[in-house]
């Protein structure tokens, strides 16, 4: 045995990101709420651009996501990571930088997202430059893991390390090949991928950003938190190999599901699903370990709140890890996919495996940081009851509302019209489901007042969070090949740079096999003839949809089904989409396709839709856009944008370049002509020339407002294939 050496855990830096989670979690979910009352009441936020649903609602994710269980995630693995390998943390500066560059982040997603500054990449929404800053801390933060692991005293590796390190190691993988984009400016950037290509390369990193991020890591915390507050090791190590390995192979392989019936190669969705339907036996396996970790103490589950929190949690990792390969299946999918399901499928993984294990921990670890008992058992088994009831209030409504949708959608008569012709019918039948979903987000926000309101008063009753003594043998170098009667694997989890190194290659093979073969094979995205770029003012119209979120609630991709064939035209084709930088096919219909939108209404209609959408379709729940009826848009990087195009692909030629703005100008007065035939239209339009006038301000032609470019964009939609 070695020297003993003394040292010091660092607590303070686990008690600073346990503080910016519950903050941030606090922000994050009262954000959701509010969008969930938006549905209810669309005129809630009216006029207010940076509090409309569309970029209200990335914010929401990105949040819970990033902010809240992020800043879990680095409070747990700081904390575990540092007692599991008996050392201190590699270097307290890095450290330093991962918590204050992280919130830095976080603070950059709530200023620009509001602003309309996004990519429109579900989970990737942030631009360039905020892109760049996450892989720099993220590095930080592997460096310190890995610096951690070099200089430990505990020789072998611990499971809940394994699945640290292949967090880092991927989501590094994930979110640098995803964000690969061409900067326009601080503000504006175009994904180097285009249509089919980008939209597998996006669902590669959003669902594995759900495996890599909101899932290995927390199986790491479950590995390590689960037997600490059970007092009694982990059901089985034998299992616990076996769900690492077959989990990170498996996952990376799994992302096509989303993307099933779409412009996608079959061959690439059958992958997808053939993988996701393997993931429930190593998903189950890691359940199954933790639950029966509590084998023999259950009476200890019934009166530790702290273990209740940790069974829902595990248990709806097990709800969510069957449910997703079951989602993959096409029949099932074929149901599911842009309904509300999905909605409540996301939340049982979100709010009761990451938001229940989160409290867990919160609840753990404060008493000890601050060397107190938790000021109120009662309290947190409130906050248990309330928190369950509103995940089971907010899941269940969404079922029933996606399995509506569904059925309503694709319901035809004898005749073979579709009973239920009008999109919005449906969106009035699932509007009770919607106040369910509202009222049990409320109780689980509840929950987290609660839990607030019970750390505080325990930090309060006691002491400043100090370093913590430790010691520990020095250790001791041996042989670096396997010893007698060592396993291999006995020997990997004691070569912490060989395990790394297998752990890469193993998620790499399923990215890898899939994106490849898309990104360079062209037979994969057979060309159309009658495909062609962009006008001018039809990209700048493109950035205004995404600049409002609009593919939050629409999609752009028709299925080949009867029912969608029948209600929106022409199924997609992969060549549609060869021009488009970022891809726009959405992931919920809260309103309609919008692929063949284009000539399906005036322009007087889509003038009066975005101004006031219940003037133009009954019932509906969108909301206003009327900022863009009033807004001077600003087109002067239109050359700029169009140089980037032809940069990724996009056979612009120099005169369409030289001629962008008089391009711009002639169709943009077309569509002014096109809406003085509303004398509604030519009513406000001498009104607001009048008010101008008496104001002493710049009067803008309609032709130089962003609605102009909204409306050439939108009336380009679906028109290059022509079918009668």
């Amino acid at each position: 045995m070695g020297e003993i050496q003394k040292f010091q855990y660092d607590n303070k830096i686990v008690r600073n990101f346990l503080y910016a989670s519950v903050i941030f979690g606090l922000v994050g979910m009262l954000v959701g709420l509010l969008l969930a009352f938006m549905f209810m009441f669309p005129k809630l936020t009216d006029g207010i651009s940076w509090l409309s649903f569309g970029r209200l609602r990335p914010l929401h994710t990105n949040a819970v996501i990033f902010a809240f269980v992020g800043n879990a995630i680095f409070a747990g693995i700081y904390y575990s990571t540092q007692r599991l390998l008996k050392a201190r943390m590699f270097s307290d500066l890095l450290s330093k930088i991962n918590f204050w560059g992280w919130q830095l982040i976080i603070v950059a997603a709530a200023i620009t997202l509001p602003l309309g500054i996004t990519t429109s990449k579900e989970y990737a929404e942030l631009e360039w430059p905020i892109d760049i800053a996450i892989a720099l801390v993220w590095v930080v933060f592997g460096v310190n893991l890995i610096g951690t692991i070099i200089k430990r005293r505990q020789r072998h590796l611990y499971v809940a390390i394994w699945f640290y390190l292949a967090t880092f190691i991927t989501v590094a993988v994930l979110h640098i090949f995803n964000s690969l984009e061409l900067p326009i400016s601080a503000f504006k950037s175009y994904s180097v991928y285009a249509g089919v290509q980008d939209a597998l390369v996006q669902w590669w990193y959003g669902h594995n950003a759900v495996a890599f991020f909101l899932t290995t890591p927390f199986l790491g915390l479950m590995y390590y938190f689960v037997p600490k507050a059970a007092e009694r090791p982990i059901y089985s190590y034998r299992l616990s190999i076996v769900h690492f390995w077959s989990l990170i192979f498996i996952y990376i392989w799994a992302g096509p599901h989303h993307l099933l019936y779409s412009a996608l190669p079959d061959w690439a969705q059958n992958l997808g699903v053939a993988f996701s339907i393997m993931l429930i036996a190593p998903s189950w396996g890691g359940m199954i370990n933790g639950l029966l970790t509590l084998r023999g103490v259950w009476d200890k589950v019934r009166q530790s709140p702290i273990l209740k929190f940790m069974v829902v949690a595990i248990t709806g990792y097990g709800m969510a890890t069957f449910e997703g390969p079951m989602l993959s299946l096409k029949n099932v999918n074929a149901i599911a996919h842009f309904s509300d399901w999905i909605i409540g499928h996301v939340h049982v993984g979100a709010l009761a495996w990451n938001g229940m294990m989160t409290f867990a921990i919160v609840y753990w670890l404060v008493p000890k940081l601050f060397k107190t008992k938790l000021y109120s058992e009662a309290l947190a088994n409130f906050h248990f009851w309330i928190g369950t009831l509103g995940i089971v209030l907010y899941a269940l409504p969404m079922y029933v509302a996606g399995f509506t949708q569904a059925l309503m959608w694709k319901e035809f008569n004898p005749d073979g019209t579709l009973v239920y012709g009008n999109f919005l019918e449906t969106v009035q039948q699932i509007m009770p489901m919607y106040w369910m979903r509202a009222i049990g987000g409320t109780l689980f926000l509840i929950g987290l007042i609660v839990l607030i309101y019970n750390i505080a008063k325990t930090i309060l009753a006691g002491e400043s969070v100090t370093d913590e003594a430790a010691e520990a043998p020095a250790l001791e170098k041996v042989a670096s090949k396997r010893t007698m009667g060592e396993t291999f694997h006995q020997w990997l989890e004691r070569k912490p740079v060989q395990l790394a190194l297998l752990a890469t290659v193993t998620i790499l093979i399923g990215g890898v096999a899939q994106i490849i073969p898309t990104l360079v094979v062209e037979s994969n995205i057979p060309t159309i003839s009658s495909v062609k770029p962009y006008t001018p003012l039809e990209l700048e119209g493109r950035d205004l949809y995404i600049r409002e979120g609009c593919v939050g609630c629409h999609s752009q991709m028709i299925r080949p089904f009867r029912s969608e064939v029948e209600r929106y035209g022409p199924y997609s084709k992969a060549g549609e989409f060869v021009y488009d930088h970022p891809f726009l096919w959405g992931s919920k219909r809260t309103g309609p396709d919008l692929l063949r939108v284009g000539g399906k209404y005036s322009d007087n209609w889509h003038f009066n839709h975005m101004y006031d959408p219940q003037s133009t379709s009954s019932g509906s729940i969108m909301p206003a856009y009327q900022w863009l009826i009033t807004s001077k848009h600003d087109r002067s990087a239109i050359q700029d944008k169009m140089r980037a195009m032809v940069t990724l692909g996009v056979p612009y030629t120099d005169e369409d370049i030289a001629n962008a703005f008089e391009s711009m100008d002639a169709q943009a007065a077309k569509i002014e002509d096109n809406l003085h035939a509303d004398p509604d239209f030519v009513r406000s339009y001498e009104d607001d020339k009048e008010y101008a006038k008496q104001a002493g301000v710049e009067f803008v032609p309609m032709k130089d407002r962003e609605i102009t470019a909204m409306i050439a964009y939108l009336q380009r939609l679906g028109t290059d294939i022509k079918v009668k």
